[in-house]
């Protein structure tokens, strides 16, 4: 036996492509198409850059204020973490201990079964039905270590109602469930509200998509103080610094520019609801998206060369080599301009009219 016989190997999740240029349409990682609020911006100036030798608060309570005056929530709720994926590996390091297995759907964030495998927890995947929507029977009335629902599902965008989740989590008092909400801001409603009536609740929200701050790392999630404080230990146990300066200084200061929020996020909606008419001219069917992204299969031209030819014209959008999802490519909502360019290509590709 040799020191690689004793090192825990997982496969690695596999992030959409950053392209080495700028000249290209970036329509595969669902990042906002506008820049941060100015708020931000005014903040950048004003940071002090010295302040970067020392410590960042553990806490981080400036953004912490920040949140929990938005949410009307108290910091005992509240859990900051680096990206929601950092929020949501420290979930699953600290909820799911029990030796049973955690419950999310087959087609979903598939970061989910990485950190299962990295820390060693059983899990099944429960599938979605036809119009790839969860069936709430396979999350009730069964023994399970936690349960894992995003909401608005990616890479399919469906929204599953508020009522429908609320039932999987007063049918399940025993685990912790976590709705994973990176794209609510763009048409659904939170599970937020449910924080105070469930302990065994826990929502997650990311600053990436809706607040345009993907280049920071920052997420956080809501939940019953006791939850959030077992959460809180665990992480200081593993790094008590996590969130640096400046992402708690610009983040406070986005949260705080609700007007512009509001403007973008309407903006991507809208954006989505116009390429949504277009696409279906062209051929395309997808399930109702209500995030910022359409998960779209063509009647007649493979997903896969639909993405291979428009990466050829620098376009990129997210395509997966997996059952189910194989003839699907995942499409960010971009800018206007960009989705015009990208509908035009689609037209000459798929010979439309």
């Amino acid at each position: 036996m040799n020191w690689e016989d004793k090192v825990r190997r997982v496969t690695p999740y596999v992030p959409g492509e950053q392209p080495g240029t700028e000249d290209v349409i970036k329509l595969n990682t669902n990042e906002c198409p506008y820049p941060p609020s100015p708020s931000v911006l005014e903040a950048m100036k004003r940071f002090d850059a010295d302040s970067l030798r020392l410590y960042p608060d553990t806490e981080a309570g400036e953004l912490a204020d920040a949140l929990c005056g938005r949410y009307r929530i108290s910091t005992e709720q509240l859990f900051v973490g680096v990206g929601s994926d950092d929020v949501l590996a420290m979930s699953f390091l600290t909820f799911f201990h029990s030796g049973k297995p955690v419950l999310f759907p087959d087609v979903t964030y598939s970061f989910y079964d990485v950190w299962a495998e990295l820390f060693g927890i059983p899990y099944e995947t429960q599938p979605l039905n036809a119009d790839f929507k969860i069936e709430k029977q396979d999350y009730l009335h069964r023994e399970s270590g936690g349960i894992v629902l995003p909401n608005p599902n990616a890479p399919t965008g469906v929204l599953e109602a508020v009522d429908v989740l609320e039932e999987i989590i007063a049918g399940n008092p025993e685990s912790v469930v976590i709705i994973d909400e990176a794209y609510i801001d763009f048409g659904g409603e939170s599970c937020r509200k449910l924080i105070e009536r469930y302990d065994n609740l826990l929502v997650v929200q990311t600053f990436s998509k809706s607040r345009a701050l993907a280049g920071l790392r920052i997420g956080y999630g809501m939940g019953n103080p006791k939850l959030i404080g077992y959460l809180k230990e665990a992480k200081f146990s593993f790094n008590s610094y996590t969130m640096n300066r400046p992402s708690i200084v610009l983040g406070a200061a986005a949260v705080k520019d609700e007007a512009y929020f509001r403007e973008t996020t309407g903006k991507i909606v809208n954006t989505r609801e116009r390429v949504k008419k277009e696409l279906r001219k062209l051929g395309f069917s997808f399930p109702d998206s209500d995030a910022n992204f359409i998960f779209a299969t063509h009647e007649s031209v493979p997903a896969k060369k639909l993405f291979e030819t428009l990466k050829e014209r620098n376009i990129y959008v997210r395509y997966w080599d997996k059952p189910r999802i194989s003839d699907y490519l995942r499409i960010t909502v971009g800018t206007d301009e960009e989705m015009d360019i990208l509908l035009k290509n689609l037209k000459e590709i798929t010979g439309g009219k």
